[in-house]
């Protein structure tokens, strides 16, 4: 039940957008418990003057392809679950995109199971 929200500088095309989504994906089904077909991702586009970053907090370079990557899901997964997942994707990214490490900032949002409806105005987890 993660939502993803991916935020990158204007530019990228189609393509590359896809599979920024897709690596997220499969990184949470293969590190996280997250059951296959639960993808909800919104992926947006921002001109530069509206996309600011620190450059070099905590000493890591970053460039004009940094790309912000925030996951709302469930509490319960474990430190050595999120460490892996944090790995899977910025790997995942380089691997298939040429994304450097340094530009992959992730950021993990955990909240209840009742914070859900999925439709209907249920809370299906509730």
């Amino acid at each position: 039940m993660p939502l993803v929200r991916i935020d990158l500088q204007h530019g990228k095309d189609a393509g590359y957008r896809r599979k920024l989504g897709d690596v997220v994906y499969e990184a949470l089904v293969a590190t996280a418990n997250v059951p296959q077909d639960d993808r909800f991702q919104i992926i947006a586009e921002h001109d530069p003057e509206n996309f600011l970053f620190d450059r070099h907090y905590l000493g890591i370079d970053r460039s004009d392809e940094f790309v912000v990557i925030q996951i709302t899901f469930n509490t319960g997964r474990t430190l050595d679950q999120k460490k892996a997942l944090y790995k899977a994707i910025a790997e995942g990214l380089h691997e298939a995109l040429g994304l450097r490490l340094e530009d992959a900032f992730i950021n993990l949002v955990e909240v209840p199971k009742e914070n859900w409806s999925f439709g209907n105005g249920i809370a299906q987890y509730a």
